[in-house]
């Protein structure tokens, strides 16, 4: 390798370990090792910031489409709606405690699909912990469930897990794309996580009816603070949907549409912006703009291709090889890192793989048709599922993991690493198998 690559590799690996360590917040250490790359000239500034034919600088497609949902997520939570959802869940349950259970990871795994993980999870998890406070329960093995449907739900759509949209935006796959692909074998992970559910938890927990007859009490009205904005908050949402389900007709990216949503979300909001715009979460989008950097750092030097050129040596160029290494190691890596900077090193090297395992890359129309063509096409989707449901694998595998486990814990309710992985590991070995058998029958039988 050259002195370049040596460069960027020891800036990427030493960011890399200090993130899983955890000891320095990774938005620091994204942009510091962003910053290092460019000031060490491992890559140029306008590389980095608009990328070339060849290489990707800082992915805008996904920084813009995660402000425009979090944008629309902050002005739609000041209505109340997001508690209302949780209090009714509740109430439908009968005040039982694995009714209320089941309902709310239905709820969970709805709106992770449609919003976004952490963003559902921030809003949930405190009703939780209030409503098996008034059923006089220890709320963490409720919680855990919660946080295991977050990110199963949040697999099933272009916008619901981080990934994805990285994803998304790297190969070209639509909204659509993704319902047609990832949701149906989600569909079945929910329906078996629920049956486990019920069998591991369903006679465990009994409460009294005086216990029950609180939460009964519980006034899911009044949770609702402002009902025009409610509705005008769930006219933008809709039309966005629609934008994500047609965008590839019309000719607009996601990012447009999200954006476009944004805008019509704050224009009615009677309220000023100031508030809405500091609400985003910024430290997550500077944390992607400095992976981006160094990601792009990394493929211009030619470690990713080099990586690219491992990986088929390893599985012999074998499509059917490549998918199920890739699921399992997604997952694997993601339940012991943040799966974040996993997928954008990913990504950058599937588009590499892509090319080798064309056999005709010259007769590719163009860039989508070469990293999109049938022979790496499965291994895409493998990405997508094992690095989201790897995210269950541990405390520490996703976002929205991280965001229960801070609730929790500035709640008197703290979850314990080990006692997460009881919960975590079953479940993501269970979902693998099943996304194993679902990859073989969709690409290979």
């Amino acid at each position: 390798m050259t002195s370049a690559a040596w460069i960027a590799s020891g800036i990427f690996v030493v960011v890399y370990i200090l993130i899983a360590s955890e000891k320095i917040d990774k938005t620091k250490l994204a942009l510091a090792g962003g910053a290092l790359m460019i000031l060490l000239g491992v890559i140029d500034q306008h590389t980095a910031f608009h990328g070339t034919h060849e290489i990707e600088g800082i992915d805008w497609n996904t920084i813009f489409l995660l402000m425009g949902m979090m944008i629309i997520v902050n002005v739609t939570r000041h209505t109340g709606l997001f508690e209302w959802l949780a209090i009714k869940t509740a109430k439908i349950g009968k005040g039982r405690p694995i009714a209320i259970l089941v309902g709310m990871t239905l709820t969970t795994a709805v709106l992770s699909a449609l919003l976004d993980n952490v963003t559902t999870v921030l809003l949930i998890a405190p009703t939780v912990i209030v409503i098996y406070e008034a059923l006089e329960l220890d709320p963490v093995p409720f919680l855990i469930f919660v946080i295991l449907a977050s990110n199963i739900g949040g697999t099933a759509t272009l916008v619901g897990d981080p990934p994805n949209i990285m994803i998304a935006s790297a190969a070209g796959f639509s909204f659509m794309d993704f319902i047609k692909m990832d949701a149906p074998v989600v569909l079945v992970i929910y329906l078996v996580f629920v049956a486990i559910l019920l069998a591991w938890m369903g006679k465990r927990y009994k409460v009294s009816e005086e216990q029950r007859a609180r939460v009964m009490q519980f006034d899911e009205s009044r949770a609702i603070t402002d009902y025009g904005l409610l509705w005008r908050c769930l006219a933008v949402i809709g039309l966005v949907f629609v934008g994500f389900a047609i965008h590839g007709a019309i000719g607009l990216e996601p990012a447009t549409v999200a954006l476009a949503g944004a805008a019509l979300i704050l224009l009615v909001h009677p309220a000023g912006p100031r508030e809405t715009l500091e609400e985003i979460e910024w430290p997550t989008i500077f944390f992607f703009i400095g992976l981006f950097i160094m990601v792009a750092g990394l493929v211009k030097v030619g470690v990713v291709s080099q990586l690219g050129e491992g990986m088929i040596s390893i599985t012999g160029g074998n499509t059917l090889a490549l998918t199920m290494v890739v699921l399992w190691f997604s997952a694997l890596a993601s339940g012991i890192i943040d799966n974040i900077p996993f997928v954008a090193t990913m990504t950058a090297l599937l588009k590499v793989v892509a090319h080798d395992l064309h056999p005709d890359p010259a007769s590719a129309a163009t860039a989508a048709d070469l990293i999109t063509h049938d022979a790496i096409l499965p291994v895409w989707w493998a990405l997508s599922l094992g690095a989201c449901l790897g995210g269950n694998m541990t405390l520490i595998g996703a976002s929205a993991n991280v965001v229960v486990a801070g609730i929790a814990g500035r709640s008197g309710h703290p979850i314990g690493f080990v006692r997460f992985l009881k919960y975590g590991v079953p479940m993501t070995l269970v979902a693998l198998v099943i996304s194993t058998i679902y990859l073989y029958l969709r690409f290979f039988l």
